[in-house]
């Protein structure tokens, strides 16, 4: 936590770029996604990238070591959807352990490796706790409004134990990640503080929620400062957006964090808005230059890429990057306006 804490109030830290856009680019068949281990599994496993840690392990490590290479300090574990709750879709609830020990293990051994390389700028793997398929706020039956797929408990008792195994794996920070149900993240942060009081292990916690869309709000209805506020109650390393919106978009977001975060401040954003194909067409330098008004308004601690990011993306925002001072973290003053 302290070297993390001493990294983050010199410098602005580089997070890595999408994993799922660099996997598309294997172009793996189901037969790839199987491997030997699952040839017989009873469903089909083509899309279950956290699987690819155990049946693609090299492709996953190399994807680590180009974000590292392109200038990354921090690499996420391929463990999104690493629960008992995703993982039932796959009929791999059993299969968790491993998925998120693997993970860790695998993006820490290439960290270790980059950081004896230059110890002047040490690595770090975050482990990814991804929102789950489901949500505890809002029921997905239109017929039945009080109905609620998922329920607090049952998203604790997964997070736990995802984060158990993560740091088994060697994760160095915690990340909560997408967050589009406030409610699911304080199931998460609720896990993480058991399990930080069970294992006596004072681990960071980044927490980054989602913009869904032009109204400024997540999918269960809160602005930036409310969900700032409701996840304030455990001491963070960073709180940030990620996903749903390219850089541009993003920034007033920002802005509110800015204002009242005790901690740091986190960004990454996609490469733009999805085309009507759902890809995205931002290349690196456009991308890099929506993203210095960040810097140059001093709004952020932590810098990367979501959806449609690469190395490519997360070199030049690294570039640019160097050249500002981090986020001051100040005392903030919350608004009373109603």
């Amino acid at each position: 936590m302290s070297k993390l804490e001493e990294q983050l109030q010199k410098n602005i830290l580089i997070l890595d770029g999408a994993m799922g856009t660099m996997l598309q680019e294997y172009k793996f068949s189901e037969e790839d996604f199987r491997g030997k281990r699952f040839s017989d599994w009873p469903v089909s496993v083509q899309g279950n990238n956290d699987l690819l840690s155990l049946t693609q392990p090299e492709a996953i490590a190399t994807i680590h070591r180009k974000y590292f290479e392109a200038g990354a300090d921090i690499v996420e574990t391929n463990t999104f959807s690493a629960t008992t709750i995703a993982m039932a879709d796959y009929k791999m609830e059993e299969l968790v352990d491993e998925l998120n020990y693997e993970s860790a293990r695998i993006a820490k051994e290439v960290a270790v490796k980059m950081t004896e390389e230059n110890p002047e700028k040490p690595r770090f793997v975050a482990g990814a706790i991804g929102p789950t398929n489901k949500t505890a706020s809002m029921s997905p039956d239109v017929n039945d409004p009080g109905f609620r797929a998922i329920s607090f408990e049952e998203l604790r008792v997964a997070y736990k134990q995802q984060a158990r195994a993560l740091i088994k794996g060697g994760a160095d920070i915690l990340l909560v990640e997408t967050v589009f149900d406030t409610l699911n993240a304080k199931a998460a942060l609720f896990a993480l503080d058991e399990l930080k009081e069970e294992l006596q292990l004072d681990i960071p916690i980044m927490v980054s929620g989602t913009i869904t869309d032009a109204s400024g709000r997540t999918l269960s209805g809160q602005t930036a400062e409310a969900f700032l506020i409701s996840v304030s109650h455990i001491s963070l390393l960073s709180v940030g957006f990620n996903c749903a919106l390219g850089a541009k978009q993003l920034t007033p977001h920002l802005e509110v964090l800015n204002r009242f975060a005790n901690c740091g401040v986190s960004a990454y954003p996609n490469a733009g808005l999805p085309n009507a194909f759902g890809e995205y067409d931002q290349d690196a330098e456009e991308m890099a230059r929506q993203i210095r008004e960040y810097l140059e308004k001093g709004l952020v601690n932590i810098l990367g890429g979501c959806c449609g990011t690469t190395p490519e993306h997360i070199k030049a925002i690294a570039e640019i990057a160097k050249d500002y001072n981090p986020r001051k973290i100040v005392k903030p003053e919350f608004s009373t306006a109603l």
